[in-house]
């Protein structure tokens, strides 16, 4: 098994790489800015609008509803699926490789991102289908098969599915469990073995999927508030400490947008290659927008109009880039970047033994003077993270398990969660850089049917944006 794993990591490094630097950039920026100006930067003009549908009659009580969910708990199951080790891991991952640089060019992406989940969400409530019991399916695949007709847009909807399905419901969930497992185990001085939290992972994630969308909403709803709030207050009590430190670190992040080589060493081209290559890799596995995942959540909502979800969709991944993950890189740059930190030079960045998993960790602990507090504080705020983003991400694969499967989608999604049980508590017993990498490498094949759809559907967008427009 190690040799085979030996084998294929190099070679899926290689597809991603390319993918990353390449066609990722090309696609999530292109259909960002398209989508940008195609409505005319809906992401600025209804900005408000979609803070006052997410905060303006704020509830933690969606309740059962038939025939979708609302807005807001959809809204919370995006979240949720968005906000998971992306956020620190992720975030620490760009930053060591690409430099403080590279958290701007994932601010990039999210701001044309913006536009681009807008376009997501609207194309997700016109396409999705109300079953008879008041179930609905939706997603990238209904709106694929409307957008490209016949033979091609079935082999579309099925290689999305398909790609979708292992990268979250499988090996996405074991990137996740593997990070909750990682984190607690290290909080409690390895006294928590990584299969005891497997075990008590598995068991509740059991409970929540055997609920189904309404059991996943109603945790969301509750849950996502809460650790976002948990995260925020840690970030600003840094941020107090770090306070003079502060202006340094946003010029860092500006300044190493465009001189990366000055922190991370090598030649010019190569630095910058690797700081955007890495906020874009890194940006899309963080906010999701145009990878085709949350759409799934978008589409279960109650509400009036498209549009309405479309702008709701928007303060997702807001709050994802613009405040959790922005949060992360302020506490890691002030804390090890600036102020000569022991990271502010190539130098010191290669002698360092840090890595992405407890770059955070260490940022905290050293901030407030004590390693295990950080620790145990950062463990705590993962978990909440990755759980969240687990249950949110079977949902979207038992979404397009249906789809594959049709009729006999009841035994199918029975299997898909029982593997997908399976695959969480592997996922916290295992270190294995070949699931990450394979990991990234769905979500990268899932981008390329998801914009090719949103690229021919751009009219049905359009449309509803004109729509709210005539009627104010």
């Amino acid at each position: 098994m190690e040799a085979v794993s030996n084998f294929l990591l190099p070679i899926v490094a290689k597809i991603n790489a390319y993918m990353s630097d390449y066609i990722l950039i090309f696609l999530l920026v292109g259909i960002g800015l398209f989508y940008t100006i195609r409505t005319k930067f809906v992401q600025v003009r209804c900005f408000g609008e979609g803070m006052k549908k997410v905060f303006g009659g704020l509830s933690f009580k969606g309740g059962k509803q038939r025939g979708g969910i609302s807005s807001f708990q959809a809204l919370a199951t995006a979240i949720a699926a968005q906000v998971g080790t992306g956020n620190i891991v992720g975030a620490c991952g760009a930053i060591m490789v690409g430099g403080p640089g590279a958290i701007f060019w994932m601010w990039v992406i999210a701001f044309f991102g913006m536009a681009t989940i807008y376009a997501e969400a609207v194309l997700a409530q016109e396409t999705k289908i109300v079953k008879e019991d008041g179930s609905v399916l939706g997603g990238p695949v209904y709106y694929i098969k409307k957008a490209f007709k016949g033979g091609f847009g079935k082999f579309l909807a099925v290689f999305f599915a398909i790609a979708i399905t292992l990268a979250l419901g499988f090996m996405g969930a074991m990137v996740q469990s593997n990070s909750i497992a990682s984190a607690v185990s290290t909080a409690t001085g390895s006294v928590v073995q990584p299969w005891m939290i497997g075990i008590v992972l598995a068991a509740i994630c059991a409970f929540i999927f055997i609920g189904g969308i309404q059991r996943i909403a109603s945790v969301a709803e509750k849950i996502v508030p809460i650790m976002a709030v948990l995260y925020i207050v840690v970030g600003f009590v840094i941020l107090g400490i770090n306070i003079k430190l502060i202006p340094e670190t946003f010029g860092m992040i500006f300044k190493f947008a465009f001189t990366p080589q000055a922190i991370i060493g090598g030649t010019f081209g190569a630095a910058i290659k690797a700081a955007i290559s890495q906020g874009v890799k890194r940006g899309l596995f963080s906010n999701e927008a145009g990878m085709g995942s949350t759409p799934h959540a978008h589409a279960q909502a109650k509400v009036e109009k498209p549009h309405d979800q479309g702008v709701v969709a928007m303060i997702g991944v807001f709050i994802d880039t613009f405040v959790v993950l922005t949060m992360t890189a302020i506490v890691v740059i002030s804390t090890l970047y600036a102020g000569n930190g022991p990271l502010s030079t190539p130098e010191g960045l290669a002698a360092t033994s840090l890595t992405k998993a407890n770059l955070m960790q260490t940022a905290v602990g050293m901030a407030l003077g004590n390693e295990v507090v950080g620790n145990i504080i950062i463990a705590v705020c993962l978990t909440f993270f990755a759980f969240t983003t687990i249950i949110s991400w079977n949902f979207f694969g038992k979404q397009n398990v249906e789809y594959l499967f049709g009729k006999k989608s009841k035994v199918a999604t029975i299997v898909y969660s029982v593997f997908a049980i399976v695959f969480i508590f592997l996922g916290s017993c295992l270190q294995n850089d070949l699931v990450w990498e394979l990991t990234d490498m769905f979500n990268n094949l899932m981008v390329i049917p998801n914009v090719l759809a949103l690229a021919v559907l751009s009219a049905v967008v359009v449309k509803a944006v004109q729509y709210k427009n005539k009627k104010k």
